[in-house]
């Protein structure tokens, strides 16, 4: 049996539960359709997800369609809950996109479009509440086709538009309208294919409606047309027809289920007991209980643990198997140190490709503060156990003023935290306002250099580092002009740990990303011992040699090179009464925003730019006042831009290695 593992996304509050909801009955899991306002949803479990009417954390159930196991991944429709959806993105072989025909396309739908389009996933279009006042159907399809994707096609007509009778009509054979949905179908079709397109220009007829259905199927697999489906998940309406178009037009892939076995992990959790419990889609061969195991991110050496357990997903529960196939996703236990982002058995050489992020980073940070003095220590091992189960959610440490800082996708993720810390780990806190994250770039090149055992270098190691820019999101590259036999592997392993540790931390105390260092001198004391003693480090370089300097040197080396700090900016899409932009203009100024784009349509006038992420609530805050409550507006990162004015600064959180004589007293404590 092929398995489908399917993913349900959307912008908030567009019904995705609840059409989870509508599938599941549909397929005889549920015996009724569960309510997010009641809290008695499937899919949303925590509480409080049933107490919010939000999902929070992706959820898998599963169920089966003629032949077919279709895994079905719920994710959170919150901006703020982005990096779930970040994980599920790498083990989805399609999706399905839900629109409100009430709301239309959001911010948060361009962005998940984007991305589904950019890996090349398999998207079917969902337009839900169809049954309420306001819905729209024509005029959104072609919101769709201008503002997602240009392939975007209607499957059929919606009746009753806006009222509870609302109903799907396919366009099939004998609809009224077949005719003209078969000529619109042949257009879209043959922008992406040549035969196609020859044929229909040769004679109309000669291209057939199964043809073309068979050419949409292709191109629904390929990533280049998605069919656009109506309905309600309240009423049921269309979701029949959502259901035969994800069984004709999304591909079931069999997997190699004889090769090596090989999976990614995209979620943890921990079971009753505090073991972890690791969410793992497999990509190839067969994992079994009991097995040794092997598992890893490519940055940390591999480990290999025996299985203890293994749940497969079948008629909307997890349920005990001895084994998981190629393709299928199950949780697995025994594997103590798994991470989000791990690859597993012979996928564990491909993990980097795995943590690539599509999103945006998190751009807000704040100060995680225990009510009680006495929970410091309980709430830094829970917060690292959340982080754990959200690594685009990071923690910084400042142990010289004892802070934790976690970074957030925006304040109902802050909520979240909070509540999550207070029922599951019986820990009430506090935040501090949230502060806006700045990044530093190289402004250009430097090098630095320091010979072990002198008078300014009281370790024995020698490092030699040449930094340089690298192209926006290539991350941290390490480099090595000296030969690898030069010295032994660890201490270079060492160099290359502290100086991806340092560059959290820059000139102005902001994280140093993209940038390329390569290390240009190496030197080491080889193992010694005085005569009839033991090994001594007196006399030996060690590790800690190596970490030891490495700051010292990577911080004179960007001083040389400079950095500039630079802020994150929104791109925003704002609608407002043509006659009410002229009070914008001020406030525009004054919120350092840039409007790059600007037309009317029918006395609404719609704006577009660019806003510094700091200033996006001032904006929030008084568009409702200048435009008589009217003015809509959406943002979603844009790209980091170097800070105009003074550069704000970050305390910093280590021992300073700027400033030697304080970095040296601290290492080598004497104080």
């Amino acid at each position: 049996m092929h398995t489908l593992n399917l993913g349900i996304l959307a912008h908030v509050d567009a019904g995705k539960t609840s059409l989870t909801e509508r599938l599941l009955h549909a397929a005889g899991v549920i015996d009724e359709v569960g309510s997010v306002d009641d809290g008695s949803t499937r899919t949303d479990s925590l509480a409080l997800e049933r107490r919010r009417g939000i999902t929070i954390k992706s959820a898998v159930v599963s169920f089966a369609l003629d032949g077919i196991t279709v895994n079905l991944i719920d994710t959170p429709g919150h901006p703020d809950f982005i990096a779930e959806v970040e994980r599920v993105l790498h083990v989805l072989d399609g999706a399905v996109l839900v629109v409100s025909a009430v709301e239309g396309v959001q911010a948060q739908t361009r962005v998940l479009m984007r991305t589904l389009r950019r890996l090349a996933i398999p998207t079917l279009v969902f337009v839900n509440k169809t049954d309420r006042r306001g819905a729209r159907d024509d005029s959104l399809v072609r919101d769709i086709a201008a503002k997602l994707a240009p392939g975007a096609v209607a499957m059929g007509a919606v009746r009753k538009l806006g009222t509870r009778a609302a109903a799907f009509t396919p366009y099939a054979p004998g609809h009224p309208d077949h005719a003209a949905f078969t000529g619109r179908l042949a257009d879209v079709l043959a922008g992406h294919d040549d035969t196609l397109l020859a044929d229909y220009v040769a004679d109309e007829a000669a291209v057939t409606y199964r043809r073309l259905r068979k050419s949409l199927a292709e191109q629904t697999a390929g990533a280049l047309v998605h069919p656009v489906y109506f309905g309600s998940a309240a009423t049921g309406a269309g979701v029949a027809e959502l259901t035969a178009g994800i069984k004709e037009l999304l591909p079931a892939p069999a997997g190699d289920a004889d090769g090596p076995a090989a999976g990614t992990v995209f979620k943890v959790e921990r079971g009753p007991g505090g073991e972890k419990v690791a969410y793992v889609r497999m990509l190839a061969g067969t994992v079994r209980t009991r097995q040794e195991l092997a598992y890893g991110d490519g940055d940390r050496a591999p480990v290999t643990e025996k299985v203890t357990g293994i749940e497969v997903f079948e008629q909307g529960a997890a349920v005990p198997a001895p084994c998981v196939g190629a393709g299928r996703i199950a949780l697995v236990r025994g594997l103590a140190e798994v991470r989000i982002g791990d690859a597993v058995g012979a996928a564990v050489g491909r993990a980097a490709d795995a943590r690539r992020h599509h999103f945006a980073p998190p751009t807000l940070e704040t100060v995680v503060v225990p009510d009680r003095a006495g929970d410091r220590g309980a709430l830094h091992a829970a917060l690292f156990q959340l982080a754990e189960q959200d690594p685009l959610i990071a923690l910084r440490q400042d142990d010289i003023r004892q802070e934790l800082y976690v970074s957030l996708y925006g304040e109902v993720q802050k909520e979240v935290i909070g509540a999550t810390l207070a029922e599951e780990y019986g820990l009430p806190v506090s935040f501090r306002e949230s502060s806006v994250i700045h990044v530093e770039r190289l402004a250009g090149g430097g090098s630095a250099y320091e010979k072990g055992d002198t008078d300014t270098n009281p370790f024995l190691a020698t490092v030699g580092l040449h930094v340089e820019p690298a192209p926006p999101g290539t991350g941290v590259v390490f480099d090595l002009a000296v030969e690898l036999g030069s010295m032994p592997y660890a201490f270079f392993k060492a160099v290359e740990d502290t100086v991806r540790a340092t560059l959290r931390q820059g000139l102005c105390g902001w994280e140093v990303p993209d940038v390329r260092v390569t290390m240009t001198h190496s030197g080491y004391w080889p193992r010694q011992s005085h005569a009839h003693q033991g090994f001594s480090k007196a006399m030996s370089s060690t590790g800690a040699d190596f970490r030891g300097i490495t700051p010292l040197v990577l911080a004179d080396a960007l001083k040389r090179a400079g950095t500039r700090v630079h802020e994150p900016v929104q791109r925003f899409r704002l609608e407002s009464p043509e006659d009410a932009v002229p009070a914008l203009w001020p406030v525009f100024a004054a919120l350092d925003a840039v409007v790059d784009a600007q037309e009317v349509r029918g006395g609404v006038a719609v704006l577009e730019g660019e806003i510094p992420a700091a200033r996006v609530h001032g904006l929030e805050r008084r568009l409702p006042g200048l435009t008589r409550g009217e003015g809509v507006v959406e943002t979603a990162f844009g790209r980091y831009r170097a800070v105009r004015g003074p550069a704000p600064a970050r305390p910093r959180t280590d021992h300073n290695p700027l400033d030697r004589k304080e970095y040296l007293l601290h290492v080598q404590r004497r104080v």
